[in-house]
């Protein structure tokens, strides 16, 4: 099946002409930040877009930190206070990837809007801002539930369960960005490679 016939929350024609923009501008997104709530599948995308590419990944909650994680483990959701440090510090890498022309996958929540402006250089208006594409992946709350408390039941992640609706209480949508929902991780990175057109920069 053609990544354009793919099942997306968003049209076909959307993506087609969001690619298109970057296209006629010789701009290709130099680094892909995978965003969305917890359990959403950001790292497992990122891990998976980032080898096809051949290029870095960043997980970004290794970048919080303690006091953050200690937070979060505690079911205290996080203030934008507690955020500004930690975007800025994933800001700079997105940076440093896009002004040595390298390519980079980050894996970051990204929920409001001005987060990921503060992630793209939009608010610093920097001239990169068209070299970082946001991809948000929105599975239903269902799926995010269990997923979330599987890992917490599991120990692997630092933020329960209880946090989750939180975050989507948070959660704003990006027209402008790659949106998917229910698709396999495999699925959403073949349609980001073929809409991108190369599997390697």
């Amino acid at each position: 099946m053609h990544p354009a016939q793919r099942q997306r929350s968003f049209s076909p024609t959307a993506a087609a002409q969001h690619q298109g923009a970057l296209i006629q501008h010789k701009i290709l997104p130099k680094c892909y930040v995978i965003g969305g709530v917890s359990g959403s599948g950001k790292s497992t995308v990122g891990r998976m877009l980032a080898t096809r590419l051949q290029c870095p990944f960043y997980e970004g909650d290794d970048y919080h930190p303690k006091a953050n994680k200690d937070k979060m483990h505690s079911g205290i959701p996080l203030q934008d206070a507690d955020r500004w440090p930690w975007l800025q510090t994933l800001a700079n890498i997105i940076h440093q990837h896009i002004i040595r022309d390298e390519l980079a996958v980050v894996a970051c929540s990204a929920l409001k809007q001005k987060y990921r402006d503060i992630l793209s250089g939009q608010v610093e208006h920097s001239e990169h801002v068209k070299e970082v594409a946001f991809v948000l992946l929105q599975p239903s709350k269902d799926v995010l539930t269990q997923r979330v408390q599987q890992r917490t039941a599991e120990g692997t992640h630092f933020m329960p369960a209880s946090l989750l609706e939180s975050q989507l209480a948070l959660m704003e949508v990006d027209s402008s960005a790659y949106r998917y929902d229910a698709q396999p991780p495999s699925a959403i990175v073949d349609d980001l490679v073929a809409l991108r057109g190369t599997e390697s920069h």
